[in-house]
């Protein structure tokens, strides 16, 4: 079991076990049954202590250099690993301030769609464009990162 959920059951033992004591004290003797509940909890105590002790500090996860050279990943090389494809799928969403500058250099008041995004785009892209206008390129980077914070902020 999960270490919540022996937490969990506990817990409830314990809310059932005081309801028992409370009624018990209305209608019997004190002495007797605050003994024995005393004794029960007691020794529950110390079993599941024990386990979840056992449980928490006795797993430890290694590993050795030989487990990766071995079995099926043996022939895995790392510099063939797509490492700008991975850390795009834990990119953080833009701030605040880096849409309201992507929308200021789309032109838009307003959270737009992913259709506006894309159709302002393509107006900007011919407007931009380094082969058409004979221009530097730094607006078509500017372009491509604001259309990208944009798509990306929209979801």
């Amino acid at each position: 079991m999960h270490n919540n959920t022996i937490i969990y059951i506990f817990n409830r033992l314990i809310r059932v076990g005081i309801l028992l004591f409370i009624l018990y004290l209305i209608f019997t003797n004190f002495g007797t049954f605050l003994i024995i509940v005393a004794t029960i909890f007691l020794l529950g105590y110390f079993f599941i202590y024990k386990k979840l002790k056992k449980m928490s500090n006795g797993f430890k996860f290694t590993y050795t250099q030989n487990d990766f050279s071995n079995g099926a990943n043996q022939n895995f090389d790392f510099r063939d690993f797509d490492f700008n494809n991975f850390n795009q799928q834990f990119a953080q969403r833009p701030g605040i301030a880096e849409v309201d500058k992507a929308k200021e250099f789309f032109g838009f008041s307003h959270t737009p769609t992913k259709e506006e995004v894309k159709k302002r785009y393509k107006e900007l892209a011919r407007k931009y464009h380094p082969d058409i206008n004979n221009s530097d390129d730094t607006l078509m980077q500017e372009l491509n990162h604001y259309k990208d914070v944009l798509l990306q902020y929209i979801g």
